[in-house]
């Protein structure tokens, strides 16, 4: 198969490893509350957190960060580094609107990080520093978010990877529109912290 065959199918194994629901499928084995009755309804390792479980969350969050990172390799070995960026942006869209849950997914930070990974490395260490650093001082988790991601595509652009900057910045207006209700509780002072409930 050529390269550019590869590209569909690329975006395709990227939005199936996306779309496993992994903080749902681990709560529902470990026998809590529906994931999606609490807190944000989100599916991700943040809402796993408000059931008290952080193992679980830890989990989760591993869970979403490899399936964006093997979706990614998989189909850049097979395919090359286009498929892999298409497998990238599958894989988010994939965990935002699975089909499974009736499109209703996560909002996308761990897979984001996974695909990083993937895709280069040095930036993921960057989005994990600036999300610490960020949620240290406020304790937000989508604040921190919301500037790591921010600062993502800005960092793969001055270190010359003008494609991924590009493809980046689409997954982060993604990501701000994932977090549109969080924006509005930060604005209004409403929005929960980490560890709360």
């Amino acid at each position: 198969m050529s390269p550019e065959a590869w590209l569909p199918v690329g975006l395709i194994i990227g939005y199936l490893f996306g779309s496993i629901p992994f903080g749902l499928i681990l709560t529902r084995q470990a026998g809590t509350e529906d994931l999606r009755s609490i807190g944000s309804g989100s599916i991700g390792a943040t809402n796993v957190l408000r059931t008290g479980r952080k193992g679980l969350a830890a989990a989760t969050l591993i869970g979403d960060a490899l399936k964006g990172t093997v979706a990614v390799v998989l189909a850049g070995y097979f395919g090359g580094p286009n498929a892999a960026m298409l497998a990238a942006l599958g894989a988010f869209l994939g965990h935002l609107f699975p089909v499974w849950l009736k499109f209703k997914g996560g909002k996308g930070v761990a897979v984001y990080i996974g695909v990083l990974i993937g895709l280069f490395w040095p930036a993921a260490i960057v989005f994990c520093v600036l999300w610490l650093a960020v949620a240290a001082i406020s304790r937000y988790s989508s604040l921190s978010a919301l500037v790591a991601s921010f600062v993502t595509p800005i960092f793969l652009w001055w270190f010359g990877h003008p494609a991924l900057a590009a493809l980046f910045a689409v997954m982060t207006l993604l990501l701000f529109y994932a977090h549109r209700e969080n924006i509005k509780r930060l604005q209004a002072g409403t929005e929960g912290r980490i560890g709360q409930k």
